[in-house]
């Protein structure tokens, strides 16, 4: 298949690059900078090293990965940015590399879509099949599980955590972790309900999604303190896959807390 380089693209002597990798115009590859086969470099996009791009990602025009992270306390130091396979990452995106603090790596996993004007800061971990809508911001630390979606000019605070297949509703201002399977959105952001059309798309039975409304209203809107919200769930809900995954999710040491809300009844 052969490698496609645009001859007003700068391929560094240090970057490797795989079978039918393609570097359109006036795109910038520098030293250690991995690219597996079949990745697509778009016009006037940047890559700095160390970061590992996998195997059928797509990068469109004027992306800017794995510069050093925005992090007043970064001195330098190796870091790296790994992002997985059949990845697209589209217009403009920025997504930086790890401080040392935070483990001295950010990592994106598959399948996964990156809109127009959306950040990743540094140290920030994505699961697969995860959508950032337009211009989503996200500060350092922040964890994304699979298949969560964030609507267009959703900002998240660092160290918060946005659980499995969550939504947030565009504008929202993410100051604390995303319960699994929710529905949030305002400014701060709240729980309003859960991604009952998330989980009917993923065939869902009826039953599971039964539990987990009744599990996220308890955390949600019953006022009982999490422990007791917890306990309550473990007597009272039928102990799915789903409810214990948001149970685990719950009990993990969290930096920015739980966030609640009101739900639909």
């Amino acid at each position: 298949m052969g490698i496609k380089i645009h001859p007003t693209a700068h391929v560094s002597p240090g970057a490797e690059l795989g079978d039918g990798v393609e570097v359109a115009e006036h795109a910038i590859i520098r030293d250690e900078v991995v690219l597996a086969e079949n990745v697509y470099v778009g016009p006037s996009t940047i890559i700095e090293g160390p970061t590992s791009i996998g195997e059928g990602t797509k990068i469109l025009f004027a992306a800017s990965l794995g510069l050093p992270p925005q992090d007043l306390k970064y001195r330098g130091e190796k870091t790296e940015l790994i992002i997985g396979k059949e990845n697209v990452i589209r217009e403009f995106v920025t997504i930086h590399r790890g401080t040392k603090g935070g483990g001295g790596k950010t990592i994106i996993g598959n399948n996964n879509l990156l809109m127009a004007y959306t950040h990743v800061a540094h140290d920030c971990k994505i699961g697969n099949n995860v959508i950032l809508a337009n211009l989503a911001q996200l500060g350092g630390h922040v964890l994304i599980e699979d298949m969560a979606i964030l609507g267009g000019m959703v900002a998240v605070h660092q160290f918060v955590r946005i659980g499995k297949l969550a939504m947030i509703g565009a504008s929202s201002l993410v100051l604390q972790d995303v319960l699994p399977f929710a529905l949030v959105s305002g400014n701060p952001a709240r729980v309003r309900d859960i991604n009952r059309i998330g989980m009917r798309r993923k065939n869902y039975p009826c039953e599971k999604i039964d539990a987990v409304h009744k599990a996220i209203k308890l955390i949600a809107h019953s006022g009982l303190a999490l422990p007791q919200a917890i306990q309550k769930i473990k007597r009272e809900v039928a102990n799915t896959d789903e409810v214990e995954h948001i149970i685990k999710f719950v009990e993990n040491k969290s930096s920015r807390g739980i966030m609640r809300g009101k739900i639909c009844q």
